[in-house]
């Protein structure tokens, strides 16, 4: 009898195109870089597989060009262990991009939808199986907001649990807001959040990530930090995701929210150690072994 829980994301798949110097340049300055490579990227693919690395089936809901990148994306989640039924390939679309630009251990990036922008709520409903038998949804805003809408309501009539990472930041409606369990915004989405009228009405849906300071999220009325972890760092890109990724994975299995929290803080903290976005995502064994040494060391 397979026991795995069942993580459903409904998200962006990308080609990352990431260069490597050692001065980020200004506006309207060039300069030499040193490193070019491509990679598998857009937040909700790489969301997939943090969760699929954390032992989680995985389904996945999304588009791809017609182009050289869309079968390479679409073979890499499957090795990654992700179920790729759900991904439809757009005949008249580029399959979605991000420019990375990687310097000082900190990144800029500029993404170019493409095929994510296609990733409409028709085409969702052409695989709404896949969220109504899932034990958590995992969203992200790299594709159209309507789609985002669709699919946290059809969650919500099945009583399916949606997490939302709300990046790149972009205005919630009421209803979204409503139907979704937990957002999780950065320091920076935060502060944009704020202005919506009902940010007080959300405080317990709160999970906010603050890099190497850790994470804190509301528990029962009270305010809570999980502290954040000393690590060598390499490359910033898709911490976040990596975070997301763990964090539904581990809820999806029935851990109460701290614990996997701390799961998930911990996973972030060891993908930063690598270069690349999927790259350096850790397993659940890789956490747990990194965890029971930093218990040790205490």
């Amino acid at each position: 009898m397979n026991t795995k829980p069942n993580v459903c994301i409904v998200g962006s798949i990308n080609m990352d195109l990431t260069v490597i110097t050692d001065k980020m340049p200004m506006q309207g300055e060039t300069v030499l870089g040193d490193k070019f490579f491509t990679s598998p990227g857009g937040k909700g693919a790489n969301q997939a597989v943090a969760a699929a690395r954390m032992g989680a089936n995985v389904n996945f809901i999304g588009a791809v060009g017609d182009d050289s990148f869309g079968p390479t994306l679409r073979q890499n989640l499957a090795n990654e262990g992700v179920e790729t039924k759900g991904i439809e390939t757009m005949s008249d679309e580029a399959t979605g991009t991000a420019t990375i630009i990687l310097s000082e251990s900190d990144n800029r990036i500029i993404v170019a939808p493409g095929a994510n922008n296609r990733v409409t709520p028709e085409l969702v409903m052409q695989h709404s199986d896949l969220i109504k038998n899932s034990d958590v949804v995992l969203l992200q805003l790299e594709i159209p907001m309507e789609t985002i809408m669709a699919v946290t309501e059809l969650a919500e009539a099945n009583k399916v649990p949606v997490i939302l990472n709300p990046a790149p930041f972009q205005p919630l409606p009421e209803e979204v807001l409503k139907n979704t369990a937990y957002l999780t915004p950065n320091e920076i989405e935060l502060a944009s959040m704020k202005e919506d009228p009902l940010f007080e009405s959300i405080q317990e849906k709160l999970i906010v990530t603050r890099g190497d300071k850790g994470i804190s999220f509301a528990e029962n009325g009270a305010e809570r930090e999980i502290s954040g972890h000393s690590v060598q760092v390499t490359d910033t890109t898709g911490a976040g995701d990596t975070f997301n990724g763990a964090l539904a994975a581990e809820l999806a299995g029935g851990a109460e929210l701290s614990d996997a929290l701390v799961m998930a803080n911990a996973a972030a903290a060891l993908s930063v150690s690598k270069t690349g976005a999927q790259g350096g995502m850790p397993t659940k064994q890789d956490i747990q072994e990194f965890l029971r040494k930093r218990k040790m060391s205490e």
